[in-house]
């Protein structure tokens, strides 16, 4: 079995910040998650492009580890379950949309290729001045 050569050293804020909400798709299913507000798996699945249902799955748990998004389980037939954001989960969105503003100044733009869950972030590149 493997194991690590080190333990994890995380001692910059950035780091434990990029370590919950960064990455591929954790950004994104926050910023769907706060369009929405309440979403089923499938839901959340419908919403994204191209991502399989092991890496959404992953995702989510490590996102409800971190208490970015809640799961809520109901007790019924069939099963109910559905996600949605903390307050913490919550408090990340400006963040994201903040990022996404600035990387909207200076990347160049591809509108063949913008993704869906991109249009749910809300932000406006108009609002930067440099």
């Amino acid at each position: 079995m493997y194991q690590k050569k080190m333990d994890q050293d995380i001692r910059c804020p950035l780091e434990y910040g990029l370590e919950v909400f960064g990455g591929k798709w954790k950004p994104r299913i926050i910023c769907v998650l706060n369009e929405k507000k309440v979403l089923r798996y499938s839901g959340i699945r419908k919403e994204m492009t191209n991502i399989t249902d092991a890496v959404l799955a992953a995702a989510l748990k490590e996102l409800i580890r971190d208490e970015l998004v809640e799961r809520k389980s109901y007790d019924e037939v069939p099963p109910r379950v559905e996600y949605s954001l903390t307050e913490k989960g919550k408090s990340v969105v400006p963040i994201l949309q903040n990022i996404c503003a600035w990387s909207g100044i200076f990347r160049k733009s591809d509108s063949d290729h913008v993704l869906a869950q991109c249009e749910k972030c809300d932000y406006n590149a108009s609002a930067w001045h440099l």
